[in-house]
């Protein structure tokens, strides 16, 4: 559940800064279908995929909050 709404919020910045899931998933280093895994909260997909596609939109740094619990 946690991954799905995450997969959400990644879908919602992405189109919220005008990318396209093929220039997210190109600068993010993985393929077009790992994208649309990680907007559906897939969670099988590496957490360094999902850290690769925030580090992209520039929220990297939102994952400490995770980590953290804040």
């Amino acid at each position: 559940k946690i991954l799905g709404v995450m997969g959400e919020n990644i879908k919602l910045a992405r189109k919220r800064r005008k990318l396209t899931s093929l220039q997210v998933a190109e600068r993010a280093g993985i393929d077009r279908g790992t994208l649309r895994e990680i907007e559906r909260g897939n969670p099988s997909v590496s957490l360094g995929g999902y850290f690769n596609v925030l580090r992209t939109l520039n929220l990297h740094n939102d994952i400490l909050k995770i980590a953290t619990g804040r």
